[in-house]
């Protein structure tokens, strides 16, 4: 069963992608705010982690510096950064500290959000040719 870790302030956004999530039968936890997804990260064994950009406490970009000085005991495969900002600075810095790609949360509904997720967590399909 896949491990899925959602670090987001804002309870709503926590509880729609729980519930999205879940209904897939992924395991979930959450966070509910940069430090305490920073200590979460920090046991390691997700297969994805999905990271607010802005938290109170620690952002995002202090997670995933945290990560980089601490590295997690046990390896978590994909962090993708969940933001509202398409054109911003932090998405940059946020690829060259450990996130493999990210979500623009204003943009998608909760079938597009888990369309996004699948792409991360379910092996390529080998085109038969």
């Amino acid at each position: 069963m896949k491990r899925i870790l959602i670090v987001d302030d804002d309870q709503y956004i926590r509880d729609v992608y729980r519930e999205v999530l879940e209904g897939e039968k992924y395991l979930v936890e959450t966070a509910i705010d940069g430090q305490e997804g920073l200590i979460k990260a920090q046991e390691g064994g997700f297969d994805l982690i999905l990271l607010d950009a802005m938290m109170p406490k620690v952002d995002g970009l202090g997670v995933l510096r945290g990560l980089k000085e601490n590295p997690p005991k046990q390896e978590n495969k994909v962090i993708l950064l969940l933001t509202n900002l398409a054109h911003d600075k932090v998405i940059d810095e946020a690829m060259q500290n450990g996130a493999k790609s990210y979500l623009i949360k204003s943009e998608m509904n909760p079938d597009e959000f888990l369309q996004n997720i699948k792409k991360f967590l379910e092996p390529p399909v080998e085109s038969q040719g």
